[in-house]
């Protein structure tokens, strides 16, 4: 059997399209109930996460149902550094407290638009990650006076 692409059937388009509007409300409430929250236990990071889908129509259903899924962004692609290496795609969790699970979420969403991945697993151990960090404010930068203020960060 010919092995298919992704959504290239129309059950499984289907399906698949049901699943992320599942999850498109469920981060959409978890969003919102985390703004009125003192703590938002927003813990931002950025994930490269190593792609097993390839054609340009799987990496665009994958990247866009990322960025489609409220807390998530889908911030571009990078090529493989070697050969037998994975292209990336640079991905920032606004509730990324756990990025393991945030890699395991990711690729949860790439085997559901297509099933054939199952059988290729990632460890999420090994897939790079970074935490958010806050450099402070424009002021401290020697240069920050000269900038207009709709350019500061103070």
């Amino acid at each position: 059997m010919a092995q298919r692409s992704a959504l290239n059937s129309i059950g499984h388009a289907i399906g698949y399209g049901a699943w992320l509007i599942k999850e498109i409300y469920v981060a959409g409430i978890d969003a919102t109930i985390a703004a009125f929250k003192p703590d938002t236990g927003m813990h931002p990071c950025v994930v490269f996460y190593p792609m097993r889908v390839s054609t340009d129509w799987e990496r665009f259903w994958f990247s866009t149902s990322i960025t489609a899924t409220p807390g998530t962004l889908s911030l571009g692609f990078r090529h493989a550094a070697s050969e037998e290496g994975r292209d990336l795609l640079i991905v920032q969790a606004a509730f990324g407290d756990d990025p393991h699970q945030v890699i395991e979420d990711l690729a949860d969403m790439e085997e559901r638009l297509k099933p054939e991945l199952k059988d290729t697993p990632i460890d999420a151990s090994k897939v790079l990650w970074k935490p958010y960090e806050h450099l402070g404010p424009d002021r401290d930068h020697e240069y920050a006076e000269q900038l207009p203020a709709a350019e500061r960060m103070d």
